[in-house]
């Protein structure tokens, strides 16, 4: 088959994280549907493991006893604090106006190491981006993103969230990725991070056990999100009445605490105490089966109904092809999801194969983490340190798993072409291409990432350029590399 080169650009590109040097344009022009599709095909694609990568419970008991000693710390220097308040007199051998000082010029003490949170953070951070630099094109690490932010979590919610957030994703959504969606929709609304998110270990049946003895009642955060962003989409025909009715049914998904009363600390857990008793209808069915698997039965209905498939496959189609994307490309994914009954390896071959994926303008704006990834990949540039990933997601707004909602970060070009993102985005150019010695040559790291593909008009301005760093940052704010 003859190279099509705009394509093989196209493929990188739209669905991957751009080339990452000399030889993978060529690979994905010479068969540019293939090339995607074979990485869907790789075992385990989507799966991450590695050192310092905990799992979910263990992770949350060690958080549950950092707390706790922190707690008792906290105490100590209180009651220090108030000891020292007191009327004293000052010891003999110690004059009233004595005081311990360090030396002059002594060294400070070293700081304190960071919390388990933070190097939890840190360490997921830096596993995640580091596979997706060294991914073949990057699709199935887009297509987590993709779903990562389609079922989000935020550590702004605070400390048990920051410490789950990559294990949330290494447990929920990467398992699932090519798998059934019905599958990841169950593990992610019973992980112990989405259940702390939208506050479900706070919501008791009233007439619960629980509920009658303790006076509390329903919390309707994760049940309203499930229907409203998880699945039917904000106009797939819910009620409030079904918010209610899917909130009774998931009463008592919650996970253990601190003390351990109902198992491992932090380990998920169902508690029929807190369930709320009886039959339940949602969306004009009636579920009347017993505990938990009253709620996996009506997820499971919720994966089936036609409103969810079109949502996900708009949602799908505007992520990776347009803001507006193509009707009939839309329809094609609806039908795929709901003929399959959500098979996501088969949504994305089914995109990959769309011709209306292939045509479509290259007009989205890459989002800060895609631009962050794809400049990294194309010139070398790869942060050695979590912290300075961090630093650079963000200054340029797009934190690492931190959405401002339960929404996710916005997959609309104009939520990024602000003037205050793009000139984040041309401070972080200017910052890479000051490496020095190393740097890549614009001209022919343009066409190692863009071949023919490259816009005459791009290749000229940096030709013109003043210097080879000015020729960089150039390219990395070109279309070339901004847009897919």
């Amino acid at each position: 088959m003859a190279a099509i080169p705009k394509s093989g650009f196209i493929a990188l590109n739209r669905f991957g994280f751009g080339a990452r040097g000399d030889g993978d344009l060529a690979a994905a022009a010479s068969d540019p549907r293939a090339f995607l599709l074979s990485e869907l095909a790789e075992p385990g694609a989507a799966l991450l493991d590695g050192p310092g990568l905990q799992k979910s419970q263990p992770a949350l008991k060690a958080f549950f006893e950092e707390q706790d000693q922190r707690r008792l710390a906290r105490q100590a220097m209180n009651e220090a604090a108030k000891a020292q308040q007191a009327p004293q007199t000052p010891p003999p051998a110690m004059a009233p106006d004595m005081t311990m000082q360090l030396p002059a010029g002594a060294p400070k003490p070293p700081p304190a190491p960071p919390s388990l949170e933070q190097a939890a953070y840190r360490a997921e951070t830096m596993a995640r981006v580091q596979r997706a630099l060294s991914a073949r094109a990057g699709f199935v690490e887009r297509l987590v993103c993709f779903w990562s932010n389609h079922f989000c979590v935020s550590v702004s919610k605070g400390g048990p969230v920051r410490m789950l957030a990559g294990a949330y994703e290494r447990e929920a959504i990467r398992p699932h990725v090519l798998g059934r969606f019905a599958d990841m929709l169950k593990a992610v609304e019973q992980h112990q991070a989405m259940i702390f998110y939208l506050d479900n270990q706070q919501s008791i049946g009233p007439n619960s056990r629980a509920g009658q003895n303790r006076n509390k009642g329903l919390n309707e955060n994760l049940a309203r999100e499930i229907l409203e962003l998880h699945t039917l989409g904000v106009d797939g025909g819910y009620t409030q009445a079904d918010v209610g009715a899917l909130a009774r049914i998931i009463t008592g998904w919650t996970f253990v605490g601190r003390e351990g009363k109902a198992g491992e600390p932090g380990a998920p857990v169902f508690l029929p105490n807190f369930h709320e008793p009886g039959a339940q209808t949602l969306l004009a069915k009636t579920y009347a089966q017993d505990g938990r698997a009253q709620g996996l039965a009506a997820l499971d209905d919720l994966a089936r109904n036609p409103a969810t498939a079109r949502h996900i496959a708009a949602k799908f189609a505007r992520a990776f092809v347009a803001d507006d994307p193509p009707p009939p490309l839309v329809a094609r994914l609806a039908k795929n999801f709901t003929d399959t009954g959500g098979d996501l390896r088969a949504l994305a071959a089914t995109l990959v194969n769309a011709d209306e994926a292939w045509s479509a303008p290259i007009g989205k704006l890459r989002s800060p983490y895609e631009f962050l990834v794809s400049a990294a990949r194309a010139t070398g540039f790869i942060p050695a340190q979590p912290q300075q990933i961090i630093g650079l997601l963000n200054n340029l707004g797009q934190p690492l798993w931190a959405p401002p909602g339960p929404n996710g970060y916005s997959d609309a070009s104009a939520a990024w072409a602000t003037p205050e993102g793009m000139k984040a985005r041309l401070d972080i150019a200017a910052r890479i291409a000051q490496r020095g010695g190393d740097a890549p040559d614009p001209l022919a790291l343009l066409d190692q990432i863009a071949g023919a593909a490259a816009a005459p008009e791009t290749r000229q301005a940096i030709a013109r350029a003043e210097s080879r760093q000015q020729g960089l940052t150039l390219l990395l704010m070109s279309p070339e590399m901004q847009r897919r």
